[in-house]
């Protein structure tokens, strides 16, 4: 009989790291709409505005417009359903988040005898939490054909032969690197995705075999191919819940300057955090006749990862009036660099039975954690073009629209196994465009805000992430010295993506509705 055996990564000796997808690069690439609740009630549309803490992380020349020192801090309570259709069955999920949305203050120097015209220096800092990750998802149905054991197989068969026979495998407690006793398991998978050496794709096919899940056809063979234990019939009852918690933020240094209150330039310099963590858990049973061999009947394979680093990006932005009333402006955003590290434990839960009424529980969840060396994320920039009509002091109409190319995304090094993944990115990923359109109108202290957002798919299918579209609206009274805003938006986004980026990729169809309501208290000092 099988042993219960399980990968040991000894030290931090393997060079690759975890099987990251596209869809983990795409979640650090894409930022959220988040800020100051007026920021947030004109959907983000302040390029050529200026004169807001936020605005200052879409232009940063917009700190050059403030006439007074400020300061301000806003929370946010953001609630977010998905509805999840999966083979014709639906279910839905939410959750619900309190968070410190924004913080910061911008510092303004006037001199007022300067000749040359460069007559303001302002000086800003401001925290942001640029994307909220906490989200809860479960779909479920059942799928006519597809078994999980295709995920399995996918790692196990794929080049020499996948899976080692079962003494080549690292037992519980031997600290023998696992270079010496399986070190070509998952060399040859797709994409050159895993050069060399992959523990991931290793512990992969391990799990499958271990958990009866797939078979060795020759014991005997170190290269043997590997079939299925899934009894055949298809009509496979799957259940999958997704548990996501965490953000991503930005602290942000600003300085800008004006020329004679007619041009605006100014620069940040950015340093992100991120700290992400995801767990799902899948479920799948059949009822299929059974066999006097022992086929599985029922699975659960659980997944935990932990991602976390930091991360640096810098900003340019320029600000004209055009006429008293008309702005412009353009920006660019750089490339945010990280350096991230993934931790990763994994669990399998199976039971098979046989026709004889014999059932036999397995289970491998080993008290490890797989700890994988630092790799660097290259999430791509972007350029937005803004323009702005004021009325007086009696409110403005503005636009916005960004371009980012999330084609340009890379992991690197691009020499140490990610070349194969960042041609899927180059192959999936597209260009987008994002249009945000906000309004505000002013009745003595107290003024009334709204806005409206659409960013397109950042996939070239627009299905696997679809476009998003957004409304927002707000209102805010000026006390004096003290301001307080209250805004609101909506948000609704469809996706399609399956449980498993291979074997087992039927996607189940998701639409997201975001929900967010915003307080900032303001001080002009």
């Amino acid at each position: 009989m099988k042993k219960i055996l399980f990968l040991i990564i000894s030290g931090l000796t393997i060079s690759v790291s975890h099987s990251q997808e596209v869809s983990d690069a795409v979640r650090y690439a894409q930022d959220n709409l988040t800020g100051t609740a007026r920021f947030r009630a004109m959907s983000g549309a302040f390029g050529a505005v200026g004169g807001d803490l936020s605005s200052l992380s879409v232009n940063p020349a917009g700190s050059a417009i403030f006439l007074n020192n400020q300061v301000a801090i806003t929370f946010s309570n953001q609630n977010i359903k998905n509805n999840s259709s999966y083979f014709g069955t639906q279910t839905s999920d939410k959750d619900n988040s309190f968070i410190l949305n924004q913080a910061g203050g911008v510092f303004v120097f006037n001199d007022r005898n300067n000749k040359s015209g460069w007559n303001k220096i302002a000086i800003g800092a401001s925290y942001e939490n640029t994307n909220n990750f906490n989200n809860n998802t479960y779909s479920a149905g059942t799928n006519p054909t597809r078994s999980i054991d295709g995920y399995f197989l996918a790692y196990a068969n794929y080049g020499n032969g996948g899976a080692p026979v079962p003494g080549q495998f690292v037992e519980i407690g031997d600290k023998e690197p696992i270079t010496n006793r399986y070190g070509f398991l998952g060399s040859n998978l797709p994409n050159s995705q895993y050069p060399n050496l992959s523990g991931f794709s290793a512990q992969q096919a391990m799990l499958g075999y271990q958990g009866f899940i797939i078979n060795a056809d020759d014991e005997n063979n170190p290269n043997s191919t590997y079939s299925t234990n899934v009894p055949a019939g298809g009509n496979f009852y799957q259940d999958n819940i997704i548990s996501e918690r965490g953000y991503n933020s930005k602290v942000s240094f600003n300085i800008a300057t004006s020329y004679k209150d007619r041009i605006y330039l100014g620069a940040n310099l950015n340093v992100h955090v991120t700290d992400y963590r995801r767990s799902s858990s899948f479920y799948e049973e059949n009822d299929n006749p059974l066999v006097p061999a022992p086929t599985i009947s029922n699975l659960t394979f659980n997944n935990e990862l932990y991602t976390y680093g930091n991360g640096f990006s810098f900003q340019l932005g320029a600000i004209g009036k055009v006429t008293e009333a008309f702005r412009l402006g353009i920006a660019y955003e750089s490339n945010t660099w990280y350096e991230l590290y993934d931790e990763v434990h994994q669990s399998l839960y199976t039971l098979t039975e046989t026709s004889g009424g014999q059932g036999v529980e397995y289970t491998l969840n080993p008290d490890y954690v797989n700890v994988y060396e630092s790799y660097t994320l290259q999430t791509p920039g972007k350029f937005t073009f803004s323009g702005a009509y004021i009325f007086g002091k009696s409110g403005l109409i503005s636009i916005d629209y960004a371009i980012k190319d999330y084609g340009n995304t890379k992991f690197k090094p691009n020499s140490g196994g990610f070349g194969g993944l960042n041609n899927d990115i180059s192959d999936q990923m597209t260009s987008n465009g994002e249009l945000r359109v906000g309004a505000e109108y002013k009745i003595k202290r107290l003024s009334l805000r709204g806005g409206y957002r659409f960013e397109g798919s950042p996939y070239k299918n627009k299905t696997t992430i679809g476009d998003l579209n957004s409304y927002s609206g707000g209102l805010g009274y000026n006390f004096g010295g003290t301001k307080l805003d209250l805004a609101y938006s909506y948000a609704e986004r469809k996706t399609s993506q399956g449980f498993f980026a291979t074997g087992l990729t039927d996607p189940a169809n998701i639409t997201s509705k975001l929900n967010n309501v915003s307080l900032s208290l303001l001080f002009e000092l």
